[in-house]
């Protein structure tokens, strides 16, 4: 199915209101973005229930792309390339090709999950250097993210490229035709991003040229309702399904995508196109733990999500939880176990190609039943200290900065196939360096902008070729009975992820919540720092307890984009957040 103008319309209609022939007339948005991604107020969103198929995105027209590609009887695969594309085009502040992703990826006829990691790598010529000064002290994060510099090579078309030759069913090219149509034809811009480009949150949109003319087109910022098209994307996208994704990293794209970092009008990288021409996309085992009866698995190192999510869980097994949703006992001891997970996370999370990431020793029962045992049901511990998983590992704690500018993605085929994946550019509109129609990311500042804290080295420190850690964190569940798939879910929202996943699978699996009764439950979090609240909603009214309990309380919008698909005997049970503009579709 092509998107014709006719289709641009009625997609727009069920984002907006129409009122207009070739622009869309928003309803006035109610909702205020306090910072990139985020909104004030829960709108309510209703589950959507399927027999065959469904998938879950971050705005309607990607949904619509993935949904198009499960209809012809495309793979889970072959769908989540059809919504990144598109994605790509009508969510570029939150990810896009010039981007990377976390892939996990369940076969259900041979009972085999895979995942694959389309993470970005650091040029060879760049050090543990890159973003101190003169003086040797590291670079204001503001300042490190915009230009070339930042600009780490995009894994996302090659991770998806590999799993599209071991699971994909359509053939390559039939999954860009929606998202040339988009390109060719225009879409329609969502409040979402007029506010992101009006707030001015990335300085780069303003300085750097590309950028800021296709986002500011006669010199004024695109608003909520204009037709917005990118004949450089169709033209990059053409290009691709025809030639294949060599021409990404070894043809005129490459070349172009080296061009614009090493010209960069601020802060020019050092990307050659030896480093396009080098990226490989590994394909790697899950890490998986239990949690009551079900198995849950998510990405290794370099993500720290699949870790920390499991370690979460794996500290709560020892508690009783299963009482009213977001009950107060149940939400101290979440962010309990999330100071315990963070602290582990911040001093040996990194890519363990470079590092010695003691992943079991993490994840061990042991280790982690005496982790839990630090747990006290009526005192906040205060900032958690790093374990000792096994032996000794002399490493500083990370000072890196995650962004909450990200996408999720969950998928269940016909065949029962899902993918579970979380896709960013870092920052909201990334490096701002943009090339033929789409955005580069800065995932080099997820690096420690440090090397070294205390005279210790930092684990996620720059490195040549290296992947920075990241907080993504797709998910599945599975029931340990019988081993089928329960549960895909993920989550955007920087270092936040963690406990934006864990507190939904906990809303799942313990409070016996629907996937969008989860999703719209008030969010808390602690990354070892203080507890935040989710502002507006009815938990604020247990701050003062949480207080007389000895944690600091913030009170803030908490902006996630989850997206869950729950599968049981009848069929299929899907959720999307309704802090952001994202759509489930099933059939």
């Amino acid at each position: 199915m092509n998107f014709s103008l006719t289709r641009l319309a009625f997609i727009g209609a069920t984002l907006f209101t129409a009122s207009c022939a070739q622009t869309v007339a928003l309803e006035k948005t109610q909702r205020e973005i306090r910072e990139p991604e985020a909104a004030t107020g829960i709108e309510k969103k209703e589950g959507v229930l399927a027999e065959k198929f469904m998938v879950a995105a971050a705005n309607p027209y990607a949904t619509q792309a993935g949904y198009n590609v499960l209809e012809k009887g495309g793979s889970a695969v072959d769908a989540a390339i059809a919504v990144q594309l598109v994605l790509t085009l009508v969510e570029p502040q939150s990810s896009g090709i010039g981007g990377g992703a976390f892939i996990l990826h369940w076969d259900n006829a041979n009972k085999k999950m895979t995942t694959f990691d389309g993470r970005e790598t650091a040029p060879k010529a760049a050090t543990s250097e890159l973003f101190l000064d003169e003086n040797g002290k590291a670079a204001p994060w503001i300042k490190a993210v915009v230009g070339g510099r930042s600009v780490g090579v995009p894994g996302v078309l090659a991770g998806l490229h590999k799993a599209h030759e071991k699971y994909g069913k359509l053939a390559w090219k039939e999954l860009f035709v929606d998202a040339i149509e988009l390109a060719q034809n225009g879409f329609v811009v969502s409040p979402r991003l007029s506010k992101l480009i009006a707030l001015q949150y990335n300085p780069g949109v303003q300085q750097l040229s590309e950028i800021k003319n296709y986002f500011h087109p006669n010199g004024m910022p695109v608003k909520a309702g204009d037709l917005l098209k990118n004949p450089k994307l169709a033209k990059v996208y053409s290009s691709l399904a025809n030639e294949g994704v060599d021409v990404f990293y070894n043809g005129w794209i490459a070349q172009n995508i080296v061009n614009a970092v090493q010209q960069s009008e601020i802060a020019p990288g050092t990307l050659t196109l030896q480093d396009m021409k080098s990226y490989v996309p590994n394909e790697v085992a899950p890490v998986c733990g239990e949690y009551r009866v079900y198995n849950v698995c998510g990405m290794a190192p370099p993500s720290s999500g699949g870790v920390a999510v499991i370690q979460m869980l794996g500290m709560l097994n020892y508690f009783d939880l299963a009482k009213e949703p977001n009950n107060a006992t149940a939400l101290h001891l979440f962010t309990q176990s999330s100071r315990l997970a963070f602290a582990d996370r911040n001093k040996y999370i990194a890519d363990p190609s470079f590092t010695d990431v003691p992943v079991d020793g993490l994840i061990d029962k042991t280790y982690l039943s005496k982790r839990a045992a630090l747990i006290s049901t009526d005192t906040d511990m205060g900032i958690a200290k790093a374990g000792t998983p096994y032996g000794t590992l002399a490493y500083a704690n990370d000072n890196s900065i995650e962004r909450p500018s990200t996408s999720h993605i969950s998928i269940v085929d016909a065949a029962g196939n899902a993918v579970s994946m979380t896709t960013s550019v870092e920052m909201a509109f990334g490096s701002a360096v943009m090339v033929d129609g789409f955005i580069l990311n800065n995932q080099l500042t997820d690096f420690s902008l440090s090397p070294k804290r205390d005279g210790k080295l930092v684990a996620n420190r720059v490195e040549p070729l290296k992947r920075p850690r990241s907080s993504m964190a797709p998910t599945m569940v599975f029931n340990q009975n019988d081993n089928s798939l329960a549960l895909v879910v993920g989550s955007p929202g920087g270092s936040r992820i963690i406990n934006y996943t864990a507190q939904t699978i906990i809303g799942v699996l313990d409070w016996g919540l629907t996937p969008q009764e989860a999703i719209n439950l008030p969010r808390i979090t602690n990354r070892n720092r203080q507890t935040t609240i989710e502002k507006g909603t009815d938990i604020v009214k247990l701050a003062p307890k949480f207080e007389a309990l000895g944690h600091k309380v913030s009170i803030r919008d908490l902006n996630s984009g989850i997206h869950a698909i729950k599968v049981t005997k009848s069929g299929l049970e899907g959720g999307a957040d309704p802090r952001r503009e994202g759509k489930v579709m099933g059939q």
